[in-house]
């Protein structure tokens, strides 16, 4: 069947990528909104017609994604030209069986299809093109991992094609992941290449830096004594040896935890357990304290209190001893002050709600909390409508007017309805967690802002891709000065940079045919 019947009109570095995709297993690295899935579909197209009695099979790390896939599918290939199916979960594991001996293409997670090649329901031996989505995932103990394994040992006729918009940003986890997939090509684009740049609109770009008030550097004053302390403890006690940060505490406390399941009963380590939960939870307060809202930051005070009187945990009931905290406590509770972020947002968004009605806004931030609060004083100003886009997990944020428990959490039916609000103008500000990141067909939006900058490459680049695709667009970033927010924001960009190189030279290395095992992979071989 020839393309032009199938209505496909793909552009010129579509085209250029598929034709590697066509003769090598391949990663494609490209930004969001720049038509990765139509590649995937070209070729899964060349792969039917070359293998007609096997099958393409199709994964996305969730439920949303896999269906969205779906209906890209359906809507650029006639009707009943292939038997198209979707596993899930619900399905019952013996209809699925059944289901896989007919169908030729299949959607799914991961998660599915893994479970069911080990209770070896099916095999891989059938299936010419395996399609990994958001394929920096394919890590470690992931089911993309165990999934591909399986696939190159399984497969008659191999091809892999990883769709990514950022693999990682260091040289070893891309390699990594390449090596798991058995990846022989790279093709990557980014906004500024040559082929990409007619078909994108003009992302304008703003940082947008806030001051740290006074009274809140008082407060962070009193906490970052405790944290100093809790640090120099656990250095004096020998248990922490690298710079302090979220990173090494969590790994320093994951020893910590390994030593006494070991059998070590010390007295040092059992303090240095303690030292190192109240340096982890105050450095979590800072963090809210510069980056988020004056009510994230009492609410996980107040959270503290609470672990402390009802018993279940014994660095809370430390923390709230000590005289500093005490005093944090109270300052924070009297201040008549919220984050100067939360008032820059809300000007913002007045702003270009007023000049640009029919605009639409995505609005990132890292917590639920700060979510529920950036939406809650959104929603006083005339002419927005705002509302929560968050992950399925039910979690507590305090209580409402009748002092009920309040959760946040929408399941995907839920998610759905939101999404469909925010396409049709019910809703023109949509504030969102990270659940927002990854491929889900949100509509093209007018501006992006990001609440706090995130040292993650991969999710800045995601988060951005939301704007200036079909439409000029703005990104905006807040950044409160002299804090994290400053040190994330410039990690970030630095990560990138990395990222590209890193790509960039593992492409020349494959390209030139240069063995890119990883230093772990190299290791086993002597």
């Amino acid at each position: 069947m020839a393309q032009k019947e199938l209505k496909i009109q793909p552009r010129e570095y579509q085209k250029r990528i598929l034709e590697t995709c066509k003769k090598q297993n391949c990663i494609v690295i490209l930004p969001t909104g720049t038509g990765k899935t139509l590649i995937a579909i070209m070729l899964a197209i060349e792969r039917f017609k070359k293998f007609p009695l096997e099958k393409v099979l199709v994964l996305a790390p969730t439920r949303p994604l896999v269906e969205q896939h779906l209906k890209s599918f359906k809507k650029n290939l006639p009707e009943d030209w292939a038997d198209m199916q979707i596993f899930t979960g619900k399905t019952q594991a013996n209809e699925r069986k059944k289901i896989w001996q007919t169908a030729e293409f299949v959607f799914s997670t991961p998660q599915c299809i893994a479970n069911d090649l080990k209770k070896n329901l099916y095999t891989l031996e059938d299936v010419s093109l395996l399609i990994e989505d958001e394929c920096h995932r394919c890590l470690k103990n992931y089911s993309y991992n165990f999934i591909s394994q399986r696939y190159k040992e399984q497969a008659k006729n191999p091809r892999i094609l990883g769709l990514t918009a950022s693999p990682g940003s260091d040289k070893e986890t891309i390699k990594k992941v390449c090596e798991n997939l058995g990846i022989e090509a790279v093709e990557i684009r980014t906004r500024e290449s040559e082929d990409v740049k007619p078909y994108l609109q003009e992302l304008e770009f703003e940082k947008i830096d806030v001051a740290f008030p006074p009274e809140f550097q008082e407060i962070r004053f009193l906490l970052q004594e405790i944290y100093n302390d809790k640090v120099s403890e656990l250095q004096h006690r020998k248990v922490l040896f690298s710079r302090p940060s979220r990173t090494t505490l969590l790994e320093c406390q994951r020893k910590l935890f390994h030593s006494l399941n070991s059998g070590n009963k010390s007295p040092n380590i059992f303090l240095s357990v303690s030292a190192c939960a109240q340096a982890i939870k105050i450095s979590h307060a800072i963090e809210l304290l510069e980056t988020q809202s004056i009510s994230s930051f009492t609410l996980y005070l107040k959270k503290i209190y609470k672990e402390s009187n009802e018993g279940t945990s014994k660095a809370a009931k430390r923390i709230i001893q000590d005289k500093r905290f005490q005093k944090a406590f109270s300052l924070a509770t009297t201040l008549n002050l919220e984050h100067p972020k939360i008032n820059k947002l809300k000007e913002i968004v007045e702003e270009k709600i007023k000049n640009e009605p029919k605009s639409k806004i995505l609005v990132f931030a890292q917590f639920r909390d700060t979510v529920n609060k950036i939406t809650l004083e959104l929603n006083k100003i005339p002419g927005i409508k705002s509302d929560i886009f968050v992950g399925q997990a039910k979690k507590s944020h305090g209580k409402n007017e009748k002092g009920e428990e309040k959760t946040t959490g929408l399941n995907q039916k839920e998610q759905r309805e939101i999404i469909e609000k925010f396409s049709n103008g019910e809703i023109n500000v949509l504030v969102a967690t990270s659940i927002a990141e990854e491929g889900l067909d949100i509509p093209e939006v007018s501006e992006v802002i990001f609440y706090e900058p995130i040292p993650s490459a991969i999710r800045s680049i995601q988060r951005r891709g939301r704007t200036a695709r079909l439409f000029p667009g703005t990104l905006k970033i807040l950044v409160t000065k002299d804090t994290r927010d400053a040190t994330y924001y410039y990690a970030s960009g630095a990560k990138e940079k990395r990222m590209h190189k890193a790509i960039q030279d593992i492409k020349d290395d494959l390209d030139n045919g240069v063995d890119i095992k990883t230093k772990e992979e190299q290791g086993k071989l002597f």
